[in-house]
């Protein structure tokens, strides 16, 4: 489902115009933006929880070489799937 479908499904289910359901998305992703800056986390509940993690300098490989390289620090986004939707959509084990 595209970011069209997405806006076209929540503008048909709650009654509102395409432009109303987009307005709403990229006010959700002012909010996670700035939530993620401020705490470190965003959680949409039920679904997933968003954190910002640091990773530490590290020895890696080139693939096409085989040389070690060092790979700098960074920061990056996780996004951890909440338990409720990986039981709902993974089979059982």
């Amino acid at each position: 489902m595209g970011k069209s479908e997405l806006f076209l499904h929540f503008a048909e289910r709650f009654n509102m115009k395409r432009t109303e359901a987009r307005d709403f998305f990229d006010e959700l992703t002012a909010l996670s933006e700035k939530e993620l800056k401020r705490s470190g986390e965003f959680v949409l509940p039920g679904m997933v929880k968003l954190v910002v993690q640091n990773r530490k300098e590290r020895m890696g490989r080139n693939p096409a070489t085989g040389a070690a390289i060092q790979i700098p620090a960074k920061t990056v986004v996780k996004a951890r799937i909440a338990k409720q939707l990986k039981d709902a959509v993974l089979p059982q084990k």
